[in-house]
């Protein structure tokens, strides 16, 4: 049986321009018109990147945003195990295709981003300047050129009177050239990285100071110091030195005087430490200056929140039918207050 022909290829063989090589690819180009990249051939041609490193590049720079691209994430999408995925993930990082940045939130939590650029070399060039706006563009030659302003016609000859000076005839002036407007001020080009995270030299703020008591007595002194030395007992790898415990101590009794439990500030001070913790000290400061409990609410403030907020009329008993009603004070219903009134005021007409 003879191969069967793709008849579709055939045609679109046919409309390839130019003569076929006899040897090697054909290219059949068809537009794309939805659900395609562009890649640059800098990284499809790239001599020094493997073939597993530019298909991985092709599959990152296809996903959307704020999709994950780690080596797990990665292999999960692809046929090549982890190994591999790492270890082209570590070329495009080494030729600038793949940049982790440090990055800090309004929170002041510091996190690391993944960034993939498809062009990294664009980003070493400098920015070209804004173009030059129409009305900013030289004059034309006609409008350099000076303008000459000719003498006036020649006056007819009068006579000469006799003790009347002949005015000097004037030269030709030259008018002076139109003053182009200023240029517009071009601002300098934006930086290409805007660092988040401030550089290792950049001046760091003090830290805060350490919370003190608002009225120190000794019993707080004595409790705080307790407190810190028997920290040991319960974390032993919050084991302190006697100056730092006489350092510490303003920031314990502030806590203490805050009506703060010795086992709250314990759970405060020690859950979670990192591992390794080389400065306890360091990290109880820290920890009794940002986690420091507000004052408690005083007697008028707690008494403000007992305090009904809705008044309530009790209920009085009527005097003369002994009905219930609602008012701040004992006497009589409406009722009896308006057969009073009629009654009085009958009486009144009656005499």
């Amino acid at each position: 049986m003879d191969t069967q022909q793709n008849t579709a290829l055939t045609r679109a063989l046919a409309e390839v321009p130019g003569p076929l090589p006899t040897s090697g690819v054909v290219h059949i180009a068809i537009p794309h018109t939805d659900r395609f990249t562009v890649v640059g051939n800098h990284l499809a041609q790239h001599p020094d990147l493997s073939c597993t490193a530019v298909g991985i590049a092709v599959r990152i720079q296809s996903l959307p945003q704020g999709i994950e691209i780690g080596i797990k994430a990665l292999a999960a999408r692809c046929r090549e195990g982890e190994k591999r995925i790492a270890a082209a993930l570590r070329e495009l990082e080494a030729f600038g295709y793949l940049q982790r940045v440090r990055d800090r939130l309004p929170s002041g939590r510091v996190i690391t981003r993944t960034v993939f650029c498809n062009q990294p070399t664009a980003l070493l060039r400098p920015r070209r300047p804004a173009a030059t706006p129409p009305h900013t563009q030289a004059p034309s030659r006609a409008q350099a050129a000076p303008e000459r302003v000719t003498a006036p016609a020649a006056r007819p000859e009068q006579p000469e009177t006799p003790g009347q000076p002949v005015p000097p005839e004037q030269p030709e002036t030259l008018a002076a050239p139109p003053v182009p407007p200023p240029p517009p001020a071009v601002s300098p080009p934006a930086p290409l990285f805007v660092p988040l995270v401030p550089a290792p030299t950049a001046p760091k703020q003090p830290p805060a100071p350490l919370p003190h008591p608002s009225e120190p007595t000794p019993e707080l002194d004595r409790a705080a110091t307790a407190f810190l030395i028997d920290l040991r007992r319960h974390a032993p790898q919050f084991t302190l030195s006697e100056h730092d415990v006489r350092r510490l101590v303003p920031g314990v009794a502030a806590w203490l005087e805050r009506d703060a439990r010795p086992d709250t500030i314990r759970h405060a001070l020690t859950d979670d430490p990192p591992n390794p913790l080389k400065h306890p000290a360091k990290l109880l400061k820290y920890r009794l200056t940002e986690l420091l409990p507000p004052p408690p609410p005083g007697i008028h403030d707690l008494a403000a929140l007992a305090r009904p907020r809705i008044t309530v009329t009790p209920f009085q008993t009527c005097d003369d039918c002994d009905r219930a009603f609602r008012s701040p004070t004992p006497g009589h219903c409406r009722d009896c207050r308006e057969h009073r009134a009629h009654r009085t005021e009958a009486t009144r007409t009656a005499a």
